[in-house]
């Protein structure tokens, strides 16, 4: 079983956002970038799928040199080897090509990815990779069992469960619960100084989306306390000033 897992870097979650040259790029200053929380849900579950000579598993990141340290963490994790794609990743549709462009190639039986990036939220990639790939694509999985080529998938839909079974090649992006995150030992972390990183060239995109501005959400208003003996007030409050009856 050969498997890659799609790792992004971004900002911790106790990061103090802000912007720069009038609200039109995110401030870097003094930020601590991770490993993404959802792609490593991904990354523990193929580590334990490909543990004891059952396969291997490579991590591919889009973006610049400063983004190693996080890759490097992947692989005191448990993974085998890394790709970085020499490249700041844009929005989705760029990193979607990137990655689709490194795994054409690559004959890997399953293709991991967190559910979404903490940073932007999109939950776009996955989808578009597999599209880009022409193979079947399972969104938010919360189970992934393998037996040789064959899957079953469990997902969360409304009012039950979704079980799916199909063969590899796929892709799937993991939610919380298809597998513990591991924490790198010390030999894991000695071993990631020694592992295979290989960086390529991204190859030029068409540019099809832009941000042209970020801003912080409305500051939170004052609470208004209303006794609970007067419930007539508090309708009335909903309906006049909410607005939400």
């Amino acid at each position: 079983m050969k498997i890659l897992v799609c790792i992004s870097n971004v900002p911790d979650t106790t990061t103090k956002v802000s912007f720069n040259n009038n609200n039109t790029e995110f401030n870097t200053n003094g930020v601590q970038y991770i490993l993404n929380p959802y792609d490593e849900i991904a990354l523990s579950r193929a580590i334990e799928l490909t543990e004891g000579g059952k396969g291997t598993t490579t991590v591919i990141n889009v973006g610049l040199v400063d983004t190693e340290p996080t890759i490097r963490k992947a692989l005191a994790i448990g993974a085998d080897d890394a790709i970085r794609v020499n490249a700041a990743p844009s929005d989705a549709y760029f990193v979607s090509k990137q990655l689709a462009e490194v795994a054409k190639n690559g004959g890997y039986d399953l293709i991991m990815c967190g559910r979404e990036s903490i940073d932007y939220n999109s939950a776009q990639v996955p989808s578009m990779l597999a599209e880009m790939l022409d193979i079947p694509s399972v969104s938010i999985i919360k189970k992934l069992e393998l037996n040789g080529n064959e899957a079953q998938i469990d997902r969360e839909i409304e009012g039950g469960k979704e079980v799916i079974n199909l063969s590899t090649p796929f892709v799937v992006s993991t939610a919380e619960g298809v597998a513990e995150p591991k924490i790198p030992n010390m030999r894991g972390i000695m071993s990631a100084r020694t592992k295979p990183l290989q960086v390529v060239e991204a190859i030029a995109v068409e540019r099809v989306s832009a941000f042209t501005s970020y801003e912080m959400p409305a500051a939170r208003g004052n609470v208004k306390l209303i006794d609970a003996e007067n419930p007539a007030k508090l309708v009335e409050a909903l309906n006049a000033e909410a607005k939400v009856i």
